[in-house]
């Protein structure tokens, strides 16, 4: 009996226990119900929530990406650099402001490493211009190309030309100024089935639409008024393509040869100038310098910082002069207002 009492005293405050919470259960739920009743959900708040979270990553991009710019002009070394200049012939570049060499001093720089790297002496050298796009506001330069006269052409052969008009007579004409064909929409299909090839491609304003299925075979190359290649004066543009020389901006960069190492050191400047003049023409210069650096290289060798002010024309670096000097006025005109305004 004894055993037996123990036992049912054992069990019974386990069943007890059971009973209890199986009962507090419905109980709970019931209460939580009521709660969620009483209090909606607003399922816009996490919305927001984000939201607020998302602008104030990009704030903190925005500021991270802003760094101020240094004024080195009066420290006895630039910031994060060793010293303005090396004191050796052997260091490491990248503890040293790189030089900026006047443009007759890089291509003899760039000779020389000819002969001392037993390179080809006719190898192309090449100029690379990193351009400023901004306009007024939000608006920038579109991308361009074009087509310009070297005063010094560095091309043996002369540029293949294929002339779109349906007029005969004109047809005639741009076969007497070396054309290599002349012709009307027939050529289309041609062209389509690679059986002519050209490396400009003119035509007349009238028969532009119905070369419009050849626009995504000729792409770049196809005529646009833009870049001179559509207009009524046959012989101006064959004059133009048949030996220009054509470049493009991508993105903001220009990359393009400008003549080869064997050229005289005169023959390379002339180029390299025309090819600056026309890139700047393409942004008034209301608008501050369109160039912000230059670097001119050969095949072999390493890149050359240049001066890009001696390049610029004497008229541009004038208004340059003048708009800063205006921009100047006006801000210490400003400076002059606002103290009168707190004396008074």
């Amino acid at each position: 009996m004894a055993a037996l009492s123990r036992s049912a005293l054992r069990v019974v405050p386990r069943c007890q226990s059971l009973f209890f919470t199986c009962r507090a259960a419905p109980v709970s739920c019931s209460s939580l119900t009521a709660h969620s009743q009483q209090q909606p959900v607003r399922s816009y708040a996490a919305a927001a929530a984000k939201q607020k979270e998302k602008k104030e990553e990009t704030v903190q991009e925005k500021a991270v990406k802003e760094r101020k710019k240094i004024d080195d002009k009066n420290r006895h070394k630039p910031y994060g650099l060793t010293a303005w200049a090396p004191v050796d012939d052997v260091y490491i570049v990248r503890h040293y402001p790189r030089p900026v060499y006047e443009t007759s001093v890089a291509i003899e720089m760039l000779k020389n490493f000819q002969k001392l790297d037993f390179s080809p002496e006719n190898q192309p050298v090449y100029i690379n211009l990193r351009l400023d796009m901004k306009l007024e506001k939000k608006k920038k330069v579109d991308p361009f190309v074009s087509t310009i006269h070297l005063p010094h052409s560095f091309k043996s052969d002369i540029n293949k030309i294929v002339v779109f008009t349906e007029n005969p007579d004109q047809a005639r004409i741009a076969m007497e100024n070396g054309a290599a064909v002349a012709g009307g929409a027939e050529l289309v299909e041609k062209i389509l089935a690679d059986e002519i090839t050209a490396d400009f491609y003119l035509a007349e304003p009238d028969i532009v639409q119905k070369l419009l299925p050849l626009k995504n075979k000729l792409r770049k190359k196809f005529p646009k008024s833009k870049r001179g290649s559509v207009g009524m004066n046959i012989p101006k543009m064959l004059a133009l393509f048949k030996s220009g020389h054509e470049y493009m901006v991508e993105d903001i960069y220009v990359n393009t040869q400008v003549a080869t190492l064997d050229m005289p050191k005169e023959y390379i400047l002339k180029n390299i100038h025309a090819i600056v003049k026309d890139v700047a023409s393409h942004k008034p210069a209301e608008f501050g310098p369109f160039i912000e650096r230059a670097i001119i290289c050969s095949r072999s060798s390493e890149g050359l910082h240049i001066k890009i002010e001696e390049l610029l024309p004497q008229e541009e670096k004038k208004e340059h002069v003048s708009i800063k000097a205006h921009c100047l006025r006006g801000k210490t005109k400003a400076s002059v207002g606002c103290r009168t305004r707190r004396q008074v």
